[in-house]
């Protein structure tokens, strides 16, 4: 019954939110982030705990604001997803700016596959959107499965619709055809900053030890493909900005092992940089550090995910870095309190 409550509930979101003017949807967003920030629940209070890190010099006070505009900026990614599927390819275009793209698109017009790597950061799935109007080509990513099924077939659908192509992460196969892709000379495109399995990379990460997955250093690796940080931020305009960092090219010396580890340490200060910069725009509702997951949650902490509906459990792979979760995350704004939340990954 949950689980159908679930999805009714998200298949009402994409359903009449994108018939609302888009001032009454920015409205209506802000004033359930403030609802949710108010109540000062278990992933409100996740969320300051992590801003802590980041930003460690942020009294009380601060932290406590700065966790309000961060509620404001993770709803607006949920009424713009919402409502993304009604834009024309003029409107994306028109509502991203992305600076030095130009290193990614020579990159692919030269025949070289690029594995782009994006933190939990304002909205993903717009800059996606906008990389596909903008160049006419398809990219690949990872979902996890979903709890119910009928909402994992709809983010699937709603990405596929986006030009998106959007391959299981269950199976065990999505690293095989992520790797002929980018040796075709393709784009994927994975959410990067979090990683719960026992594949995950340990990296240093705002001072502490998080872990972060192994999938887009290897695949890098065995593939040639061109490894590219993007991270992404709102200002006061309705344009989402972001920004591609300089390249993690693979070391010359090492084994595979260490190679990975320090091409995953790369990918972490890139996210830090951008992260630190525009931190209310870092949507982990979730325990991330290593020292956080070895501290049990209380009973009624809300489901870890700062996406949306959890998938099924199952075993995770090193490909995109999802606890039982998304890329590309659903969950969010829409679960009920106690359900299975999302992302990533994927606010699935």
């Amino acid at each position: 019954m949950r689980d159908r409550f679930t999805d009714t509930l998200y298949g009402l979101g994409w359903s009449a939110v994108k018939r609302l003017p888009e001032p009454v949807a920015v409205r209506l967003g802000q004033r359930v982030a403030d609802t949710a920030w108010k109540r000062r629940g278990k992933s409100v209070l996740r969320l300051e705990s992590n801003l802590a890190r980041v930003v460690p010099g942020a009294s009380p006070a601060e932290l406590a604001e700065l966790s309000r505009a961060g509620m404001r900026s993770y709803m607006r990614y949920w009424m713009e997803s919402f409502r993304l599927p009604a834009w024309s390819a003029e409107r994306v275009r028109a509502g991203v700016d992305i600076r030095d793209i130009h290193v990614l698109e020579e990159c692919l017009a030269g025949g070289r596959g690029v594995v782009a790597v994006l933190p939990h950061l304002a909205n993903w799935d717009l800059a996606g959107a906008w990389i596909i109007a903008r160049t006419g080509l398809p990219f690949t990513t990872v979902a996890e499965r979903l709890k119910p099924e009928s909402l994992y077939d709809r983010f699937v659908a709603y990405r596929e619709g986006l030009g998106m192509e959007v391959l299981p992460h269950s199976g065990g196969s999505a690293f095989g055809v992520l790797a002929r892709r980018l040796r075709a000379g393709g784009l994927v495109c994975l959410v990067s900053d979090r990683d719960l399995s026992a594949s995950g990379i340990e990296v240093e990460f705002f001072g502490e030890t998080a872990r972060m997955p192994a999938g887009p250093a290897m695949l890098a690796q065995q593939t040639g493909a061109l490894l590219l940080p993007f991270t992404l931020w709102y200002d006061d305009s309705p344009v989402l900005r972001g920004r591609a960092h300089p390249p993690v090219e693979v070391p010359e010396t090492g084994t595979r092992q260490e190679r990975t580890a320090a091409m995953t340490q790369s990918i972490a200060d890139a996210f830090a940089v951008g992260i630190a910069e525009h931190p209310e725009d870092w949507h982990m509702l979730q325990r991330l550090w290593v020292a956080d997951l070895e501290t049990p949650a209380p009973a009624d902490t809300l489901p870890e995910s700062a996406d949306g509906p959890r998938p099924a459990d199952g075993e995770r792979g090193p490909v995109d870095g999802h606890e039982p979760q998304d890329e590309n995350d659903p969950g969010g704004p829409l679960a009920p309190r106690g359900a299975d939340r999302a992302p990533e990954t994927e606010k699935p």
